[in-house]
């Protein structure tokens, strides 16, 4: 059994006022689940899990999956978008420590895996009945169907509207 992998880290809380700030988050990673999940824990007790490819990607490129958009921010930022039925969250990660915990996940994961070739898996926000991650319980996701298309212009539409300081969406 492989051990969890497990890294407490801070980001930035982006807010609609003038001032952002800090909280810590805990990145987590199982290499026993066969989806190769991540789980990044807020100070509010919820938790979400998405792919890892999610966070990957989005180290290099927008991308979106269901609930959760991530885009790099410059060379030394990325930013995590994450929506649920009580509104939007937006945080800003140093990209050094998300690479550096990716790495740390990728020496846990066996080389071949069943699930390679699998659909990658939607993401999933729970949320802590307490400080422990052993009690949780699902929350209802609204809209976890949508993807990033694949598509060369569907890129440089997103890419445009970054150029263009697009602002979160608040809702």
């Amino acid at each position: 059994m492989s051990p969890v992998i497990e890294e407490h880290a801070r980001a930035r809380l982006i807010t609609d006022g003038p001032l952002t700030r800090p909280v810590p988050v805990d990145l987590r990673y199982d290499p026993a689940d066969e989806r190769r999940t991540v789980h990044i824990g807020l100070p509010d007790g919820t938790d979400w899990a998405f792919g890892r490819d999610l966070l990957e990607r989005g180290l290099r490129t927008p991308i979106e999956r269901g609930a959760v958009r991530v885009w790099p921010c410059g060379r030394t930022q990325l930013i995590m978008e994450l929506h649920s039925t009580d509104g939007v969250e937006v945080f800003q990660f140093e990209i050094r420590t998300l690479i550096r915990f990716l790495a740390r996940t990728r020496t846990q994961t066996p080389t071949a895996s069943p699930d390679a070739d699998r659909t990658p898996q939607p993401p999933s926000r729970t949320t802590r009945s307490d400080t422990s991650r052993t009690n949780t319980s699902r929350a209802a996701r609204t809209d976890t169907s949508r993807t990033t298309r694949p598509d060369k212009s569907a890129q440089q539409e997103e890419g445009a509207t970054q150029e263009r300081g697009a602002q979160p969406a608040h809702g």
